[in-house]
């Protein structure tokens, strides 16, 4: 068993009460999902998680990159208890309420989003899904195709699900899909797909890719409306692309007339320390989507965009929970808390991480590559350095050890761990997190 300032493990996880959920949890919801390990929550604050059988993590995941302002933080839960004492819902997209309105300009203020529009949904989903209809409206019906990258998670639903190219079990059944949709490489610096070692390089490889075979073979560019992007690919690893990519990007779009479409939904709201994740390039994108983040963990997205392109004509597109008074009032608390130190903190707390993960790699003889922005950060392990062999045994292994020591952590991408601890964490935290993943990953080495 684990003790630390805040690690605390009592009982070898999952304990007697754990497995008695598992159980249940078994017996009554449809299995279609993968959980990462038997953690059981049963409270949280700021970035420690407790299990229902009293055992103390240090949460490096945020419930999927969520909460960024913590569990449980006071400003947001205060004002979630002064809306339910109002009223919890009137569907905004038959009748009005002054909190919609009043955060949605608050948010566009703060993205210095000048003549921004904003329409509100239940999830990063439904985000993208609006996001599709929007570029598609916008061209009324003129350019039917949507290109994504190779690599990319965009949702669930079947027309997010389109623009997605991660993992083949996620289609698996499903097809058809939503027509028009075009898959492209993503500039991978670790692993570029064209081979080069030079990320610069690279980016130019993957646009002349677009210009010379995608433009010239398969779509004229005049018929495409939209690319749809993540600034930081999320499930794919936390992988950051080239500066120089997301600039020829956004200059390709300009000359062609099309949209660029930031999918922010796990890189937005702070977690970068830019409110979006592409402010960190110099970019603007045309729309972008939002949830995650957003309201603290309760359930809200956003789709933002310019006021010319958030155009869809009355009746055309609207939802009955999007926009619900008690998820705002949480966004707007949220948004505060953001803005009021916490963005800051994810470039000084990242800065450190990643500081410390580059030390441990020039020693290591598993980790090829860490990258990240802010408190995004990931960690690509290997099976040889010097051949790049991936090693997603040893992804699971380490994964698993964090979590029996006391530190939540995930995976993504072919063979990296995913670090996206809450915005609130401080070093001391830190630095009892970091101890159990160098002790983890030293003894993974010696696996191989």
């Amino acid at each position: 068993m684990r003790s630390g300032r805040y690690v605390s493990i009592k009982v070898e996880p999952p304990g007697p009460k754990a497995r008695e959920v598992i159980e249940k949890d078994s017996k009554y919801l449809m299995q279609s999902y993968v959980r990462w390990y038997p953690l059981v929550i049963a409270r949280g604050e700021g970035a420690i998680v407790e299990d229902v059988d009293g055992n103390r993590y240090i949460d490096f995941n945020s419930g999927l990159a969520v909460l960024n302002t913590g569990h449980l933080p006071s400003p947001v839960i205060q004002r979630i208890k002064e809306q339910l004492g109002r009223f919890l819902h009137y569907s905004l997209t038959d009748f009005y309420y002054e909190l919609a309105p009043m955060y949605a300009e608050k948010l566009i203020n703060a993205l210095k989003w000048d003549g921004g529009k904003v329409f509100f949904t239940n999830s990063g989903a439904e985000s993208i899904e609006a996001g599709i209809k929007v570029s598609r409206g916008y061209f009324k019906g003129s350019r039917p195709y949507l290109i994504s990258f190779l690599n990319s998670f965009h949702g669930r639903t079947m027309a997010t699900l389109t623009l997605s190219a991660s993992k083949t079990i996620h289609k698996k059944y499903f097809h058809p899909l939503l027509p028009g949709v075009i898959h492209v490489p993503y500039p991978y610096p670790y692993r570029c797909p064209f081979g080069s070692e030079n990320e610069d390089e690279c980016a130019e490889r993957v646009i002349g890719y677009i210009e010379d075979v995608v433009f010239k073979k398969v779509v004229d560019p005049s018929e495409v409306a939209a690319f749809f992007i993540e600034p930081i690919q999320g499930e794919g690893g936390y992988i950051v692309p080239p500066k120089r990519f997301m600039e020829m990007l956004r200059s390709l779009t300009y000359r062609n007339g099309v949209l660029l479409v930031a999918d922010e939904v796990q890189s937005g709201m702070g977690r970068t320390g830019e409110l979006l994740a592409i402010y960190n390039f110099g970019i603007k994108p045309d729309l972008a989507a939002l949830a995650k983040g957003i309201a603290s963990g309760i359930p809200l997205g956003a789709l933002v965009g310019d006021g010319d392109y958030m155009s869809l004509p009355k009746g055309s597109h609207a939802n009955t929970f999007g926009g619900n008074p008690v998820a705002l009032s949480a966004a707007d608390a949220t948004l505060d808390m953001l803005l009021g130190g916490l963005m800051e903190n994810a470039k000084k707390m990242g800065t450190y991480i990643k500081t410390r993960l580059l030390e441990l790699m020039d020693s290591s003889r598993i980790i090829g590559d860490v990258r990240g922005l802010g408190l995004m950060i990931g960690v690509e392990i290997v099976k040889d350095k010097a051949k790049k062999v991936p090693a997603p045994d040893l992804v699971e292994w380490i994964i698993n050890h964090c979590f029996k020591r006391g530190l939540l952590i995930i995976g993504g991408g072919e063979s990296s761990l995913r670090l996206a601890p809450p915005l609130v964490i401080n070093r001391d935290q830190v630095d009892e997190a970091m101890e159990i993943l160098v002790d983890v990953i030293r003894e993974a080495e010696t696996l191989l």
